[in-house]
């Protein structure tokens, strides 16, 4: 399902893109665009990863520097019969956490500095098994190809406005006033930035969220350790939503980054916290898994203690960087 999903955004992409470029310059524009799709598509297939992850200026961890965390990913992966992905952080203090890379074999797990002071080991781990059914499901790839996409399609949003603006939407063979076709540019415009919100609300459903919460929550064997991290971390991204979050890759995330903005409910692909520590209590109670008791996790960064709980939602500063949660 997951590759015809792919194939549908890539012809959608390619379809905008050529009418884009008839609409500035006619057919002249419409093959340069066409050649363009092509590399685009074959980009957005083999490195929206890197984009996704060059995006937010996200490092890679190993062993030495995140212990804990690299302890928890490989425990999980043995448990789930998965390869070994890279681990990256994203320095930013707002805790959340993604799955990105085309397969299982070529997959990136990243989670932000903050998600390593928030939670407990035992949340992280429920977070960190949430990522990896991800991976192990292969959402990863319509989930980075769609963010790529979603991004493409503003850019091409931004082009038609300028267009519109200073009379560029002109073909070859058209004999239309710029002031005719400024009005069309913007009508277009106006279209494509929803159509971007579609687009990742078409690759990346809800029902998928629940999915990798239930697996994640079997994978680990501690539903409600996940529970516990969805509530904390719903409650801090209110209170300070991520300083670089993207519209376009808000829906990789475990939750929502984008709480608060203006653009979040066009972009929303979350399914609402309450109803998914539900779902994951219910498991709980239906599999009689209680807190895990496997071998405790090393610490998940240096001189890592549980911090307080944070403060309520709205009482910290907006825009990202270090949150003070004393």
């Amino acid at each position: 399902m997951n590759k015809i999903k792919t194939v549908i955004l890539l012809g959608l992409l390619t379809a905008l893109i050529v009418l884009i470029g008839r609409l500035i310059g006619g057919r002249a524009g419409m093959l340069i665009a066409l050649v363009l799709a092509a590399a685009m598509n074959f980009f957005s297939y083999w490195y929206s990863d890197k984009i996704v992850l060059a995006m937010y200026r996200a490092r890679p961890l190993d062993q030495a520097s995140a212990g804990g965390v690299y302890q928890i990913v490989s425990e999980l992966t043995q448990r789930a019969g998965l390869p070994m992905p890279r681990i990256f952080v994203i320095d930013d203090d707002t805790p959340n956490a993604f799955a990105t890379g085309r397969d299982p074999e070529h997959a990136v797990v990243a989670v932000t500095g903050g998600i390593m002071r928030i939670l407990s080991p035992r949340e992280l781990r429920g977070v960190l098994a949430h990522e990896l059914s991800h991976v192990k499901d292969r959402d990863i790839l319509i989930s980075s190809v769609a963010a790529t996409l979603a991004g493409a399609v503003m850019v091409l949003a931004d082009m038609a406005r300028f267009g519109a603006i200073f009379g560029g939407l002109r073909g070859d063979d058209e004999d239309s006033g710029g002031g005719a076709l400024g009005v069309v540019g913007l009508v277009i415009m106006s279209i494509l930035a929803p159509l971007a919100a579609m687009l990742i609300q078409m690759a990346v459903s809800r029902s998928r969220e629940f999915l990798a919460d239930h697996e994640g929550g079997l994978m680990s064997s501690d539903p409600e350790a996940l529970a516990g991290a969805l509530a904390k971390l719903e409650q801090a991204n209110q209170a300070q939503p991520m300083a670089d979050a993207r519209p376009q890759t808000a829906h990789m995330f475990i939750v929502n980054p984008l709480s608060g903005q203006s653009l979040a409910g066009l972009f929303s692909t979350h399914p609402p916290i309450p109803e998914r520590i539900a779902r994951l209590k219910e498991l709980a109670a239906q599999t009689g898994a209680g807190p895990w008791r496997g071998p405790a996790p090393a610490p998940v960064g240096p001189g890592y203690a549980p911090p307080p709980p944070p403060p309520p939602a709205g009482s910290a500063p907006r825009g990202g960087g270090r949150i003070d949660w004393s």
